[in-house]
């Protein structure tokens, strides 16, 4: 008596899937069994990145510095007009900041962008009158009290 075995493949539903070890490379045709970047990809990487921060960080300096001169140009255009109207308001001219702070025509001193003070601003004093009702000569204009050079090449005390 023979007996029959069921020759039948069972369904593709209870199979279990083969495990693979390696990864086809399909441009070079082989099979590696560890994944991961070499040595040389990670050099390659970090390059480009070295690169890109050389270009930058100048680039960024130099966008730090067109900022601060901004900053400069506009707080002395304040403290300008502050002097003159201070000058025409009150009949005689502010012979510090202060006074200009006290009369409520400036909330504070600003700091000196490149200098990070409010003591080194340099105030120009003269005895010439703005106008013929003035009584007091004192400060007509005020400069940085930085040493540095701007990118134009002009010292920022001559500004």
């Amino acid at each position: 008596m023979t007996k029959s075995l069921n020759k039948q493949v069972p369904s593709t539903k209870y199979r279990v899937p083969r495990v693979r070890y390696g990864v086809q490379n399909p441009l070079l045709g082989t099979r590696n069994s560890v994944l991961g970047f070499t040595l040389i990809e990670l050099m390659i990487v970090i390059t480009i990145i070295m690169i890109l921060a050389s270009i930058s960080i100048p680039i960024y300096q130099a966008s730090l510095v067109h900022s601060k001169e901004a900053v400069l140009r506009d707080d002395l255009f304040t403290m300008r007009s502050v002097i003159d109207q201070y000058t025409l308001d009150k009949q005689k001219a502010p012979q510090s900041l202060q006074d200009v702070v006290a009369a409520g025509y400036l909330r504070a001193i600003p700091k000196d962008p490149f200098t990070d003070s409010t003591d080194t601003w340099q105030v120009s004093m003269d005895e010439s009158l703005m106008d013929p009702t003035q009584t007091q000569p004192g400060i007509v204009d005020v400069h940085s009290g930085s040493n540095g050079v701007a990118s134009d090449g002009t010292a920022y005390s001559s500004w």
